[in-house]
C-alpha cells in the first residue's frame, strides 16, 4: 500500500483504494458479482494471485467479507460490507466524470469480445425472452475475427467458444469496436443498423425483440447525457 504521508481523508481514501484494480473490483462487487472465478472473468488481465491479494487486503481493510459456501471444494462469496457499499457513490461521481471526459473511442487494446459477452450475460431481461431457448451467433469483424455464442433461456446463459450444436437464431455481425460502443451508449443500435456497422440476420420477430432481450450497459445513461452535451 502507497502511503502519502498527508493528514487529508482524500489522500487516506487513495490508500485505501487507489491500488490499480481495487476500484474495478469494488465496481463488479456492486454489480453483484460474489464469486472468484467470476471475478477474474470480469476483470482480464489480473492475474489470479493479484485478484486474491486485493481481495484479502480489501478484506483486512474491512470493506469486504469472505463466507465459506462449500468448505470441501474450498468456495467462497465475496461482499461489501457498508464501508464497501459506500463507494457507490464514488463511482457513481467517477462514472459521470468518466463518461464527460476521457471516453472516447476504443482503442485495439480497449476490445475483449469475452468481456463484451460477460457483460452481456449478466445484463439479460429474462421477462422479454421468448420461451424457447435463443442462440445468437456474433460474428465479429475488425483485425481480428471472431465467432462466439450465446445461448440464452430463462433459466440460464451460455458464453460458448465453439459452436454450441444448437440452430443459429440470430447472427449478429459488426465490428467488435462498434459492439462495445453501443453496449456503452456511445453509438445508438437503431443509428448502426442503418449505417450498415452492424447487421442483424434472423426472423423479423426475432429481430425486431433482439433489443429488448439486454438491459445494456449500467454505464451508458451516463454515457448519452454526456454525449448530449
Amino acid at each position: 500500500m502507497y502511503r502519502y504521508g498527508q493528514y487529508c481523508p482524500i489522500a487516506k481514501a487513495l490508500e485505501v483504494v487507489g491500488d490499480r484494480w481495487t476500484l474495478l473490483i469494488v465496481r463488479d462487487l456492486l454489480s453483484g458479482t460474489t464469486q472468484f472465478n467470476e471475478l477474474e472473468r470480469g476483470l482480464p488481465g489480473i492475474s489470479r494471485a493479484l485478484l486474491a491479494e486485493r481481495l484479502r487486503r480489501l478484506q483486512r481493510l474491512g470493506l469486504v467479507e469472505r463466507s465459506a459456501v462449500d468448505s470441501g471444494r474450498s468456495r467462497s462469496t465475496y461482499r461489501l460490507t457498508r464501508a464497501g457499499a459506500e463507494l457507490q457513490a464514488v463511482l457513481d461521481a467517477l462514472l459521470v466524470w468518466g463518461a464527460a471526459w476521457a471516453f472516447e473511442a476504443p482503442t485495439p487494446e480497449d476490445l475483449n469480445p469475452l468481456l463484451l459477452l460477460w457483460w452481456m450475460r449478466g445484463r439479460i431481461a429474462v421477462a422479454e425472452l421468448p420461451a424457447q431457448r435463443v442462440v445468437i451467433q456474433f460474428d465479429f469483424r475488425g483485425p481480428k475475427r471472431e465467432t462466439y455464442w450465446l445461448v440464452l433461456t430463462r433459466g440460464d446463459t451460455s458464453i460458448c467458444l465453439s459452436h454450441p450444436g444448437f440452430e443459429i437464431d440470430v447472427l449478429v455481425t459488426a465490428d467488435l469496436a462498434v459492439c462495445f460502443e453501443i453496449w456503452l451508449g456511445r453509438v445508438g443500435l437503431d443509428e448502426a443498423l442503418c449505417d450498415g456497422r452492424m447487421v442483424i440476420d434472423a426472423a423479423p420477430i426475432l429481430a425486431q425483440a433482439f433489443p429488448r432481450w439486454f438491459l445494456w450497459s449500467p454505464a451508458a445513461p451516463a454515457v448519452q447525457a454526456a454525449r448530449r452535451h
